[in-house]
């Protein structure tokens, strides 16, 4: 197949489904097109490239030249002037940019609607979310309209869509891949990640866009992780963890997550793999350095976009914590997170991996979250997510993977939790359970090529 043709079949694709699923906010018809023509050109010269060809979605909080970077908002954006660094590295690596997908306002919540685009749909289920707030981008590749999308993960915001599309999710260790030209994104929790159907093209995606530039202040040693999808890990130890990290509000653990995280480490157990129970001590200075870290970086994205946009009334009131937290205490959570990488980091003098759930709940109604208040937000988002932003703090790496489903058909999925630059293991092991699941066999109906019918929610 060419470029072309394939590349067609996804803007087709993603135009019949918009209506229903809404997973783009942008789609780049004209120039995708071009660069299709050019790889097919490029190939039958015989040049050859990681993912020369293949059809990419990047969520809007990435910039792409002249197009606007709205990251969930409403209002005049002006168009960006430069494209990414990672945007640039996919193009460099033959990729085909066909739009950038939705997100929530500024990234903040584990669902992907707002008052600037509407409800971005799961395609498992048309009622429920895609999650947060790369859900646009876990939506395009769950209904197959592109081989794989780029997301950002602040606090499990590639994860917990990867969770509840039954798809992989990489968040990869801080400074993987370059966020340039923001410098260091939401006082260093929010990474670039990838979101796919298996490991290997997700492993494949984030070596095509992991690298730096001179200015990033996050640079780990480069690393291949691809080469790794087919290695085998060798004999691990792994803790199995259901503790959450303190919260302001309480979450419990669903009993048919629980079952699925029991049904993985069970498979760990018959890879020859020491499983044991295990909690990552977290204590309370992480959980209390998270919300200065979180709510100062959202000041910095609200000067990017300028004045003519207009905020939720939740992002308003974030903003205004923004402000309380952005002198002292965040200079106080900055300042821990050494003791914090030797705090948490303690659990790795004893095993090699840690696995816990994604999610504490399956993926909530689109609707659910419309008409809450600042803080019914945020006690039914730590209900559902209270467990992936540890990992955003300490800038360490963690994979979704599937894990079943639950006896209403949504996704389920668990994470594989490792210390710094612990891309390749983790990779290693995804690709093990993998191969003994065959998680890419199982894909959800199409439903969204048929408009809702009046009165559908």
């Amino acid at each position: 197949m060419t470029s072309a043709e394939l590349v067609r079949r996804s803007l087709h694709a993603i135009t019949v489904s918009q209506s229903t699923l809404n997973a783009f906010r942008v789609v780049l018809t004209e120039s995708a097109l071009a660069e299709a023509a050019e790889a097919d050109r490029r190939r039958a010269a015989g040049e050859q490239a990681p993912l020369l060809g293949v059809p990419i979605a990047v969520k809007d909080d990435v910039d792409i030249a002249g197009v606007p970077t709205s990251f969930g908002t409403a209002g005049r954006i002006r168009p960006a002037t430069e494209d990414a660094e990672l945007v640039r590295r996919l193009r460099a690596a033959g990729a085909v940019i066909v739009g950038k997908t939705n997100c929530c306002e500024l990234g903040q919540w584990p669902f992907t609607s707002g008052p600037a685009f509407g409800h971005t749909r799961n395609p498992w289920s048309r009622k429920h979310t895609p999650g947060g707030s790369s859900g646009g981008s876990a939506a395009a590749v769950a209904a197959g309209l592109v081989a794989a999308a780029i997301g950002s993960d602040g606090a499990g915001s590639v994860r917990v869509p990867a969770a509840w599309t039954h798809l992989v999710g990489i968040k990869p260790q801080r400074g993987r891949i370059s966020t340039w030209p923001l410098r260091d994104p939401f006082n260093g929790i929010t990474v670039n990640g990838v979101l796919a159907r298996t490991v290997a093209d997700a492993a494949l995606v984030l070596d095509a866009c992991s690298g730096n530039v001179d200015d990033d202040p996050h640079q780990p040693p480069p690393v291949r992780v691809s080469d790794h999808v087919g290695v085998a890990p060798g004999s691990l130890r792994v803790a199995v963890s259901t503790r959450f990290p303190f919260t302001l509000f309480g979450a419990k653990l669903h009993p048919e997550i629980r079952a699925a995280l029991q049904t993985i480490a069970d498979q760990l157990v018959d890879l020859g793999h020491t499983v044991m129970a295990g909690n990552p001590n977290y204590g309370l200075r992480l959980p209390l350095s998270f919300l200065p870290r979180s709510t100062a970086g959202l000041l910095d994205w609200a000067d990017r976009l300028g004045e003519d946009v207009t905020f939720d009334r939740r992002t308003e009131a974030n903003l205004r914590m923004g402000q309380l937290l952005s002198g002292s205490m965040l200079r106080w959570a900055r300042r821990g997170e050494p003791a914090l990488h030797r705090r948490v980091g303690a659990i790795f003098n004893a095993v090699d991996v840690v696995l816990a759930p994604t999610t504490a709940q399956p993926p909530p109604q689109a609707r659910l979250f419309d008409d809450l208040g600042p803080t019914a937000t945020d006690r039914a988002m730590i209900a559902a997510c209270p467990v992936t932003f540890p990992w955003n703090v300490l800038g360490w790496p963690s994979i979704n993977i599937p894990a079943g489903f639950t006896s209403d058909g949504l996704p389920i999925g668990v994470q594989l939790m490792g210390p710094a630059n612990s891309e390749p293991l983790l990779v290693s092991l995804a690709a093990e359970l993998e191969a003994i699941n065959g998680w890419a066999d199982k894909q959800p109906d199409v439903w969204w090529n048929t408009p809702l019918s009046p009165g559908v929610s």
